[in-house]
């Protein structure tokens, strides 16, 4: 399994779906860059249910010991940008990144990527969720952003369709 380096939208859907327990059992270490604990817990002062990544026994927080690529990626947030460098910085990482921009940047980087529908994907092929059809349905309730074409494609391969 390898390290996963998690964004901040992806931490926060699974939180408020109930279902963050599965993502340390899909990755060797869920590694949680410093400024994605800083934009949660800016959620949390603006009252959004939010988890505490300080707080997640299996979250190893870790701030880039760089910042080379800065201004390759100086038109994301500060989380994504804490995404890429940290996988710039470790051997073989998955990232996990919802907005298209910074999976664009990952994929020119050459860096493995997911998003919250993939870890949910790899819960059901590994048995950790029966089904993915009502986390989406609850994803799509707290506004996650899903074109129905992209919909039908997941419900697919998690042979939900």
């Amino acid at each position: 399994m390898p390290d996963v380096i998690c964004n901040t939208s992806p931490l926060q859907y699974l939180h408020q779906i109930r279902h963050l327990e599965p993502l340390p059992k899909l990755a060797s270490r869920v590694i949680v860059p410093a400024a994605v604990a800083g934009e949660l817990a800016e959620g949390r002062r603006r009252g959004l249910e939010l988890p505490i990544p300080e707080q997640l026994p299996w979250a190893e927080m870790r701030a880039p010991s760089s910042e080379q690529v800065v201004r390759l990626v100086a038109d994301l947030g500060p989380g994504e940008t804490g995404v890429l460098l940290l996988a710039l910085e470790c051997a073989d990482p998955v990232v996990i990144l919802d907005d298209a921009l910074a999976r664009r940047h990952a994929e020119i980087l050459g860096i493995s990527l997911t998003g919250t529908l993939g870890i949910l994907l790899d819960a059901k092929r590994r048995g950790l969720v029966p089904a993915v059809s009502p986390l989406i349905d609850d994803l799509q309730r707290l506004g996650f952003r899903l074109s129905d074409r992209t919909r039908r494609a997941v419900l697919r391969m998690a042979q939900e369709s």
